[in-house]
């Protein structure tokens, strides 16, 4: 059974690209009972360490970091100007809430040119980002006393339940952040071969800059990416478009812009599911990268590095949705992976 209310409380967290401190706070109050130690690097990361009997270490990550914006100029008028934190189609910001982090938290509105008063091309001309403005409802005086220049805002969206699916904003990759929980939760009892490094990164949305660190500190002798990824199962989308479907499992990664995983961990993985009858589907992502990149790469010697990716539709908007038995699944075979991974043969 989802525990959706814990979901909600790690999606509805606030936590920008380096400014990830109330995710972070929650995460630690989360994870200090369910292993060994924990600390925080010098970026911020999240390593929770659960020791396993052999002298390895196998690092998961799962980003913790949402897109979002930061103030950039503060208008006569009281009116915000920002610049995004991460990959934003502006579309998506029409007629959308968001929270300003300053002295206090403070809504806002993102606004732009009405419609009513736009001419000739402007009404079939895309709005761009430089278009859009925040309005707080508040007075000038009143904004520049509790709003200054590189305060983070982040959006303003509850996650519910539609169906069989969650739907709401980041679930990317907070719907990672708790597949990783509850995967230590479901570890706590239980004797793991290999040195686990649960780590729950920063600043995954602005290039993996977390996960290069970490890896770096940790040097993993096995790397697993934890993130989302394309689920376009949708009118209009083409069978070789789809990348995944939802519903049909967790996603094992092949490769994305950034990766292409070891051939090792993706047979590992396709075996350790069919193993223990957890449906999966196989990911090949045209475009994109996840922090797997990272792990693969800047551990000193380099790690054999894969991924477990929870199909997402509507990436990128408030109302990214995923299916609970996709998110079930990814726990279940990350859970079973660790477990095992003395058990196979890695040489090359």
């Amino acid at each position: 059974m989802l525990q959706f209310e814990l979901l909600k409380q790690i999606c509805e967290t606030p936590g920008a690209p380096g400014f990830e401190m109330r995710i972070r706070d929650l995460i630690l109050q989360k994870v200090k009972p369910l292993v060994d130690e924990v600390s925080i690097d010098s970026m911020g990361n999240v390593v929770a360490i659960k020791k396993g009997t052999k002298d390895k270490r196998v690092m998961v990550a799962a980003h913790m970091d949402e897109i979002s914006f930061i103030v950039t100029h503060i208008d006569d008028n009281g009116f915000l100007r920002f610049h995004t934190l991460g990959g934003f189609d502006p579309k998506t910001l029409t007629a959308q809430r968001v929270i300003i982090h300053g002295k206090q938290d403070i809504m806002g509105v993102m606004g732009s040119k009405p419609i009513h008063l736009m001419k000739g091309e402007e009404k079939n001309k895309a709005v761009s980002i430089k278009d859009y403005y925040i309005d707080t409802g508040l007075p000038v005086d009143e904004v520049n006393e509790l709003i200054t220049l590189g305060n983070p805002i982040t959006r303003e969206r509850s996650l519910i339940e539609m169906g069989p699916c969650v739907n709401g904003k980041s679930l990317d990759n907070r719907v990672s952040v708790f597949i990783l929980i509850q995967t230590l939760e479901a570890l706590k009892d239980e004797a793991i071969p290999y040195d686990l490094y649960a780590t729950f990164t920063v600043q995954e949305e602005v290039g993996l800059r977390g996960a290069i660190n970490s890896a770096g500190h940790i040097n993993p002798d096995f790397g697993i990416g934890l993130d989302v990824t394309i689920a376009y199962d949708l009118p209009g989308a083409q069978p070789h478009e789809m990348v995944t479907k939802l519903g049909e499992g967790t996603a094992i990664k092949i490769m994305d812009g950034s990766t292409i995983c070891d051939y090792r961990m993706v047979e590992y993985m396709k075996h350790v599911a069919n193993k223990n009858e957890i449906k999966w589907q196989a990911e090949i992502l045209p475009a994109g990268g996840t922090d797997t990149a990272g792990i693969q790469r800047y551990g000193r010697d380099g790690s054999i590095a894969g991924a477990i990716s929870i199909p997402l539709r509507h990436m990128h908007q408030v109302i990214e949705m995923a299916h609970t038995d996709d998110i079930t699944a990814s726990i279940s075979l990350l859970k079973q992976v660790i477990l095992d991974l003395d058990q196979h043969d890695w040489k090359i």
